[in-house]
Formats: C-alpha cells, sequence, structure tokens
C-alpha cells in the first residue's frame, strides 16, 4: 500500500469508528496490508483486495473474550 493510501484509510476509520486516536501504520516486510492501532494499542490489520481489477479494503479485528470480561 502506497503512503497516500494509509492516509485515506487512516481518514476513513477515524471518521466511520469516531476515533482521533486510529492509526494505519505500514508493515515492516509486507506491502498488500497495514496495521491498526487505537492509540499505542494494536487493534487489527487492513489487507488490500485488488481482484477482478476492482480494489478494496478488508478490516480484520479479533477480540478476544478476556478483552471483554471487566
Amino acid at each position: 500500500m502506497t503512503k497516500d493510501e494509509l492516509v485515506k484509510i487512516e481518514k476513513f476509520l477515524r471518521k466511520t469508528l469516531q476515533s482521533p486516536t486510529i492509526s494505519v501504520r505500514a508493515r515492516p516486510r509486507k506491502s498488500d496490508s497495514a496495521e491498526v492501532y487505537a492509540g499505542d494499542e494494536f487493534i487489527g490489520v487492513v489487507y488490500e483486495d485488488d481482484e477482478d481489477d476492482e480494489k478494496s479494503y478488508n478490516f480484520q479485528m479479533a477480540i478476544l473474550a478476556m478483552d471483554l470480561e471487566g
């Protein structure tokens, strides 16, 4: 993903999730995905999907059962 794409995805996620602390960061050895953080906490990965000449992005977030307690 290009730096421009990362910025656009970050702006979209901040607006959609109503959180100004969301950041999208390039992954060290991967060019088809980026890491998503809320503040300093890693929350998921955005994957680029360029199938059938139509580009889209998939956000994947795992929620651990232990994070739901409390």
